[in-house]
């Protein structure tokens, strides 16, 4: 009996067959082999074709039956993780009516800081918790204001996963947690916040209807299963936002629990259960995967968009002669600090930990006698982990006190110069794991299915890769190199 797990995410779909009963992975595929393209109409903009996202599901699932040579009929029930905020329109025949405009795009943010003054920041703070900002719900009200002929043709409005889960069941569903990224969740009164759809004039029909997190969610279609090599009729168990879904990879379910992650974003993310907001909202509270009325669970999230994608860049534009192993182990021989060359990472649109501005990114302090490509590389990872630090010191005043935070043994920490310094610099312990988005997908897929019987059953193959500590020798090095780089974004915030 197996479980497949989707991890839907900006640059790339990763798909992972895990066996049931032993909780451990049998095959994974990942596609297309290079990164999905970013399309960016405008200075601002970021949009992809959902169905290049459909295609790359295809390819990456006969990839893993071919890996595998399992039964498809052996397969138990899917679960689908996907990349968060972004906004899918889809007409009465459920085809697209435009590119999805995705998580980082920053055109609405002028919409969400005119709907926080006008809706009040009290009401939106304590009713929703965050500002409406640059999310789904003022994306939405981006295409209602400047593409009136495509409104029109709206049916339904969704998130990626509710789109990828459409493409296989037929079905246009979301969840509350889908609410809640969207902004269009009442954390007070635990119900769809009308006030916004109000506010912007919009149609709650519009929207899909919200199921459990974990449930039956439809099964797949003939027609599906006829493109994707799979069986008609299996379930899709669970559906759940990267963020979210990457602390349950990492069996982060209760209060105090910390998740990590560095992909083409970078985020932190604490599980709470009291409802807490940041007063300029420049991080986020959503509703967790595991919440419940009767033992509610909020997860905390903090987002620098440029981390994956700014060593993708540095990666194309100055080594593409190189790997990623190669850069990390140059980077291993410039001392910390990277003797003073100081890389500040906000090139992939608006941030939330900086209010929403775009300052952009930039490379400051070149010395030509002095630095070389292993500085450029240090640098960059370097200042990664400072502007998460950067943002959890805003966690921490959300009563959010990290001492241990779990990640998944890939993305950028499997860089050991990127997690000594994340380590040092945020001063806790990193735990890895040998998990992955996919991988907690398919997991909480029999959750959903009743396969497992609880949570900690669902967990047992999940094992600890490594441990470390903040190192002692470093902790001058870094913290003096933390207040250069803190004093270059605050001019770099000036200027920009």
């Amino acid at each position: 009996m197996y479980l497949l797990g989707y991890d839907c995410g900006t640059s790339s779909i990763k798909v992972t067959l895990l066996d049931a009963g032993s909780g451990v992975p049998v095959a994974s595929a990942t596609a297309p082999s290079n990164e999905m393209r970013i399309r960016s109409p405008k200075p601002g903009y970021a949009e992809q074709p959902p169905n290049s996202w459909w295609e790359n599901l295809k390819i990456a699932t006969t990839e893993i039956l071919s890996i595998s040579q399992v039964d498809p009929s052996q397969i138990r029930a899917i679960g689908i993780t996907y990349q968060m905020h972004g906004l899918v329109l889809v007409d009465k025949q459920l085809e697209p009516l435009r590119d999805s405009i995705i998580w980082c795009d920053s055109r609405a943010v002028e919409i969400g800081s005119n709907a926080f003054e006008q809706l009040g920041p009290d009401t939106c703070l304590n009713d929703l918790l965050n500002s409406p900002g640059n999310f789904t719900a003022s994306k939405l009200k981006w295409v209602k204001d400047n593409e009136p002929d495509i409104y029109r043709k709206v049916h339904k409005a969704m998130l990626p996963g509710d789109y990828i889960a459409m493409k296989l069941t037929g079905q246009v569903f979301t969840t509350e947690s889908g609410l809640s990224e969207m902004i269009l969740w009442n954390f007070r009164k635990n119900c769809l916040a009308q006030s916004v759809l109000d506010h912007y004039e919009i149609d709650k029909d519009i929207l899909p209807e919200a199921i459990p997190t974990f449930s039956d969610q439809g099964e797949l279609t003939s027609s599906a299963a006829q493109e994707l090599g799979l069986a008609a009729g299996t379930k899709v168990c669970y559906r759940a936002g990267d963020q979210p879904n990457n602390a349950l990879s990492l069996n982060v379910l209760g209060p105090g629990e910390i998740a990590a992650t560095a992909g083409t974003s970078g985020v932190v993310y604490g599980v709470t259960d009291v409802p807490s907001h940041d007063p300029q909202s420049r991080v986020n509270s959503f509703v967790h995967v595991t919440h419940k009325p009767d033992s509610p669970r909020y997860g905390v999230l903090l987002c620098v968009n440029g981390t994956g994608i700014q060593n993708n860049w540095l990666k194309n534009n100055v080594a593409p002669d190189l790997d990623y192993a190669q850069m990390n182990e140059q980077a291993a021989d410039i001392p910390p600090g990277s003797e003073g060359l100081v890389t500040i990472p906000f090139g992939n649109g608006a941030e939330r930990i900086l209010a929403n501005t775009c300052p952009g990114g930039s490379i400051t302090g070149i010395d030509f006698n002095v630095h070389s490509r292993p500085h450029l590389f240090r640098s960059a990872q370097e200042g990664i982990a400072f502007a998460l630090n950067y943002g959890l010191s805003i966690m921490k005043n959300m009563n959010v006190k990290p001492q241990k935070i779990r990640a998944g043994n890939a993305n950028m920490f499997l860089s050991p110069v990127f997690r000594q310094a994340f380590c040092n610099i945020t001063g806790t312990t990193v735990e890895l794991y040998n998990t992955d988005g996919s991988q907690g997908a398919a997991r909480a897929a029999g959750i959903g299915a009743g396969i497992y019987a609880d949570f900690y059953e669902a967990f047992e193959g999940l094992k600890c890769t490594a441990t470390i500590e903040p190192d002692q020798a470093l902790k001058q090095p870094y913290k003096d190199a933390y207040e250069k780089w803190i004093e270059i974004l605050n001019r770099h915030i000036e200027v920009g």
